[in-house]
């Protein structure tokens, strides 16, 4: 699903309105409609209801809503903004003409002061003051009042985004004016801002209503930002043929495991293992051999030549795909070794974990990365190569940064992983829950991504497709074991029956 910003959406409501044709108030009607179904499936006629509109259209949708659950019922109280007077978008005012003509409505326009209503824990607020046009931070009255809306405990039901909150980029944002709703209704798409784990408290929990704009403006309207959902991954993903062998389906090596963190690299051979890699090698050290050769009898182990660490990267066949990092902490002699190697190697790599580390603390290995690598750092690990950062919004922007300058793909790991291109495209993935905050499922995710490049998709699309069939068997073992209950284990055991059920989804 393509996530469009403020303007890009205008156009597609805009070309939907010209096109279909609708008139611009019919579009609003439409809007509302979706959003009244949606509250009316959840509350009784009998729930206190207070609508805040404000002067714009996203006002106006709030309006509209207003008469139809007053037509079905429901007793609305309604408080339109309309400081200074003759500040309303046409279709606005036309919506209020619309609500006052049902007669007995308990309606308030606020033109000079306002006297807040009582709110309590036991109310339902509909938010529709501002949508997706807004571009500055809320300030003076309009963030009086959403700190009073946000202090009464009530709950709270956004109309397309929370009042106050920017659809992207939120970082010059003032957080304290921003409505902190329960519900936030899209209209049409969800927004990039939505998937920021610091912006959780404003979303609460999202649905995208379907308010049925142009399909051909959506298709058309180019973007560079994506959510990845399973009908993506399974136009992706390639059948099997059936006379393939072990060796159509690739090589990989994993550079994985160290004493004391050879689970690490078990991890990673058995989410490479169940991607569909043909052949994977697991090098190590020599400590790791009985470990490896009976948790994953169906790798090969590559002995280093230390007995405790890696000491040595050379590999000794032509690889469709190297990872690097799972468990080799940050000895001196595993630092030289992956200086050494990144120096000599010019193929795309999937450096994670203790590799990242590694870098981290030799900064200028950072230049030797080989093109198009994958780097799959979480938040930590990210802010120890590139600076402390203090929220998703401001990796993610400097992932765009260093993704270009050292034409990398990095795969910025949480409850929304994202994946930076090297050309400025991002994909947010939809798969996965909080079971997965659990060590250990990092390393699966190396070894998936890793199986993908083997079988010759290109590391783009093996990072995103990874990501994704990581988090749906992710979504397998929670169903199973409980949020609490699933181990990076459950995880790897589920990533062939999550490729199969997406393959076979309808």
């Amino acid at each position: 699903m393509k996530l469009f910003s403020a303007n890009e959406i205008k156009e597609i409501d805009r070309y939907t309105i010209e096109n279909e044709p609708i008139s611009s108030l019919d579009l609003m009607e439409r809007a509302a409609s979706a959003i009244a179904c949606e509250i009316i499936s959840r509350w009784r006629p009998n729930k206190r209801i207070v609508v805040f509109a404000g002067p714009g259209n996203n006002g106006g949708d709030a309006l509209a809503v207003s008469r139809q659950l007053i037509e079905q019922g429901y007793k609305v109280e309604i408080f339109l903004f309309n400081i200074g007077g003759n500040k309303l978008s046409p279709d606005c005012a036309t919506n209020k003409e619309r609500l006052l003509a049902l007669g007995d409505v308990d309606f308030t326009e606020i033109v000079k002061e306002f006297n807040p209503p009582y709110l309590s824990k036991s109310d339902l607020v509909v938010d529709g003051l501002f949508g997706s046009g807004l571009n500055k931070p809320l300030s003076e009255g309009f963030a009086s009042l959403v700190r009073l809306i946000n202090e009464s405990g009530a709950y709270i039901v956004s109309i397309d985004v929370p009042s106050g909150l920017f659809c992207e980029w939120n970082g010059e944002n003032v957080r304290n004016n921003i409505i902190q709703a329960r519900l936030t209704l899209a209209l049409q798409f969800p927004r990039l801002s939505f998937f920021f784990s610091e912006n959780a408290g404003f979303i609460g929990t999202y649905k995208s209503l379907d308010i049925e704009l142009s399909q051909d403006a959506i298709y058309t309207t180019k973007v560079k930002k994506y959510l990845v959902e399973r009908g993506d991954v399974k136009r992706a993903l390639r059948r099997r043929q059936a006379f393939a062998n072990k060796y159509d389906f690739g090589s990989a090596l994993l550079v994985a495991g160290s004493y004391g963190m050879l689970g690490a690299a078990v991890l990673a051979a058995r989410g490479a293992m169940r991607a569909g890699a043909g052949v994977v090698s697991v090098h190590a050290p020599r400590c790791a051999m009985q470990t490896l050769q009976s948790s994953v009898p169906e790798a090969l182990f590559d002995a280093d030549k230390h007995d405790i660490v890696t000491s040595d990267i050379s590999p000794r066949h032509a690889y469709d795909a190297i990872a690097i990092g799972p468990g080799i902490g940050t000895n001196n002699p595993t630092l030289d070794a992956l200086d050494r190697f990144l120096i000599e190697y010019k193929k795309p790599l999937v450096l994670d974990a203790d590799a990242l580390n590694c870098i981290a603390m030799r900064p200028q290995m950072l230049n030797n990365i080989p093109a198009k690598s994958v780097l799959t750092p979480h938040a930590r690990e990210f802010d120890r190569l590139f600076g402390q950062f203090y929220s998703d919004e401001a990796r993610v922007k400097k992932a765009l940064e260093v993704a270009g300058y050292y034409n990398i793909i990095i795969v910025l790991k949480g409850h929304h992983t994202m994946t930076v291109y090297p050309d400025g495209h991002i994909y947010v993935n939809s798969s996965g829950n909080v079971g997965m905050a659990t060590a250990g499922s990092g390393d699966v995710l190396t070894g998936v991504i890793t199986a993908l490049i083997a079988q010759g998709y290109t590391p783009e699309m093996s990072a995103v497709l990874g990501v994704y069939i990581h988090g749906y068997a992710g979504d397998l073992a929670e169903k199973a074991e409980g949020a609490y209950g699933v181990v990076a284990g459950d995880i790897a055991a589920n990533i062939g029956r999550a490729i199969k059920e997406i393959m076979t989804s309808v």
